[in-house]
């Protein structure tokens, strides 16, 4: 039990001592148990559970493309120069980069989920609150916990449970007002929507950027590999060429000092018939 905890516990014994005289008046409400009973927030729940599962298939999909990348290196890396090696461990890294961005940028502390998740469920705990004062002033509670919060509850009767006061209250404050809503703002399942196409555009205009610039990076890579590919093709039948001229020309004066010699044998072996004549 960590600190915060005891001094939460220690503060509430000394305030129940105080009411002791007239006894304390408590309630508490589940606000997991709410939160599972708003139309609203199931629905918008399970359209984020499905973008959350499309996005870790993505994430898979990612994960797989790299790591194929990376097996096919190592069976092809004894028949690469170490430009060409270099060059793709380059680029596993640019993907492998990628990756990761993109799965902070959804699943991350700071990533779409958990903001969408809040912009779920701020709109509620703010009725549930708004609810809960008015139960506590009416009803005359001295005090109303939220189960689900820090302050641990080692025990507590379902006498006390008003969450489904409160969700009756807030059914009854929405019908109340359902006029003055449908005219004044959107639906929370609409804003989320919204919301979510917005974050969505956001985050895929940033994603096709870094997508843009990997993709300039690697092409400019690749053409300097394919220039210096065809330099060095250049430079090899260069030299084939000249190899094939210099051989050219030592099988040519080879042949003419055949030639030559033969020549001279032939010479030699004319002049004794001219003497015996």
């Amino acid at each position: 039990m960590n600190s915060k905890i005891l001094w939460s516990l220690v503060v509430l014994m000394t305030t129940f001592y105080g009411f002791s005289q007239r006894g304390v008046r408590i309630g508490y409400v589940d606000m997991e148990y709410i939160l599972e009973n708003v139309e609203e927030y199931r629905e918008a729940s399970e359209q984020l559970n499905v973008k959350a599962e499309k996005w870790k298939q993505e994430i898979e999909l990612k994960k797989s493309v790299v790591e194929q990348m990376k097996k096919d290196l190592m069976a092809e890396k004894v028949l690469l120069t170490d430009e060409l090696i270099a060059e793709r461990e380059e680029e596993i890294q640019i993907l492998e980069a990628e990756m990761i961005d993109y799965q902070q940028d959804r699943f991350g502390p700071r990533g779409d989920l958990v903001l969408q998740k809040k912009l779920l469920i701020q709109p509620i705990q703010d009725q549930v609150f708004n609810e809960v004062q008015k139960i506590g002033g009416n009803k005359r509670y001295d005090f109303i916990f939220d189960k689900s919060a820090d302050v641990v509850m080692l025990y507590s009767e379902k006498r006390h449970d008003i969450s489904d006061l409160v969700l009756r209250e807030i059914a009854r404050t929405r019908k109340v007002s359902k006029s003055n809503k449908k005219q004044k703002e959107k639906s929370r399942l609409d804003k989320f929507k919204e919301e979510e196409a917005e974050a969505d555009k956001e985050i895929s205009e940033a994603l096709r950027e870094r997508q843009e610039k990997a993709a300039e990076s690697r092409d400019a890579k690749a053409k300097e590999a394919e220039d210096r590919r065809a330099e060095q093709l250049r430079l090899r039948e260069e030299r084939k060429k000249a190899y094939e001229a210099r051989r050219k020309k030592l099988l040519e004066e080879r042949d003419a000092k055949r030639k030559a010699k033969l020549e001279e044998r032939k010479k030699a072996q004319e002049q004794p018939k001219d003497s015996v004549q």
